[in-house]
């Protein structure tokens, strides 16, 4: 069971800003680092409504409520998971994520992750910076997301790839088969996410509560008009993203459980399109959202020279979208 922690906002603070204030309520028992990744959660309710701004500024007799969750265990176990190493040094190591795997412990997820491959690969050299939880990591994808990541080995290399994801010059590039093909053929979606209010497992956009989110995609092939090839690169890196702004300009992606289209939508296009049977089949029964991290660049931190990353898709989203080319 979570602690919930509640506060009710007197004249010192009022006119604060929801982070420093409650950093100030709590005390020594959470940092305002711990509190800022318990708003973004949702883990914060503002007046009985979860508010994940950080920022809000409060007003008096505001009533504030904080959840802590039970904590996880501390210390993540190495475990001999095979990993995909597109390029490894003293410094950093590059890896192609598989669908399926889980980048960090958590709650459902208390082994058989990345950071249990990685510290069984790389022993004690992790970085610890990000937290105890998730050595050495930098940035994350969905769990069946697959695609190019990079993971520090030292404090320094994690630091410098962490402030280079903070100034955005981090650079990722996805493709993702959407329904539908995006007018104009090129664009950005800047749109705020947050957490969805009626399904704590689900973002959405939000415009008053959201946070900055902006989205550049290409469309790379369209298919018979009906479904469309589109690279997206990321300026901001919110959970979810790419999914959640592609649904949101009514181009979801295909094969997403979460934001994707109702399977009656993508098999009339289908049908309109007039593709074969063996396609629909494929395209149907296709497991997971197709999305590929397909490129990563960055400073490298030992070197402080630009390196780049490219890798083919897998062989059953190639499949797919050379069925949609016959």
């Amino acid at each position: 069971m979570s602690e919930v922690l509640s506060f009710t906002i007197t004249e010192e603070h009022v006119g604060a800003r929801m982070d420093k204030a409650l950093s100030a309520l709590c005390g020594d028992d959470l940092s305002r680092s711990r509190l800022q990744g318990l708003i973004a959660e949702g883990q914060v309710r503002l007046n009985g409504v979860s508010c994940e701004t950080a920022s809000r500024r409060l007003e008096l007799d505001d009533e504030l409520s904080v959840a802590i969750p039970p904590p996880v265990a501390a210390d993540p176990v190495a475990q001999d998971i095979p990993l995909d190493i597109v390029y490894e040094d003293d410094d950093v190591i590059v890896l192609n994520k598989p669908v399926g795997l889980v980048v960090h412990p958590g709650a459902g997820n208390h082994d058989g992750t990345l950071v249990n491959a990685l510290l069984h690969h790389c022993g004690d050299t992790l970085s610890g910076i990000g937290g105890v939880m998730r050595p050495g990591i930098v940035h994350r994808l969905d769990k069946e997301t697959t695609g190019l990541m990079v993971a520090a080995k030292n404090d320094k290399a994690h630091k410098g790839l962490a402030a280079q994801l903070e100034d955005r010059s981090l650079s990722r590039k996805y493709k993702a088969l959407v329904l539908g093909v995006p007018m104009p053929l090129k664009g950005s979606v800047d749109a705020p996410i947050a957490r969805h209010k009626g399904n704590r497992l689900k973002m959405s956009v939000n415009q008053k509560e959201g946070r900055e989110a902006r989205t550049h995609y290409l469309v790379l092939e369209s298919y018979r008009d009906e479904f469309a090839l589109v690279e997206c690169a990321l300026e901001s890196g919110r959970t979810h993203q790419i999914r959640v702004h592609m649904d949101y300009i009514k181009h979801p992606l295909i094969g997403d459980p979460t934001y994707g289209p109702q399977p009656t939508a993508v098999q009339g296009a289908l049908k309109r399109a007039g593709f074969s049977a063996e396609t629909v089949q494929q395209m149907m029964d296709f497991p997971y959202q197709v999305l590929q991290a397909y490129s990563l660049s960055f400073i490298h931190p030992g070197t402080n020279e630009e390196v780049s990353f490219e890798i083919d898709m897998p062989e059953n989203i190639r499949n797919l979208l050379n069925s949609l080319k016959i």
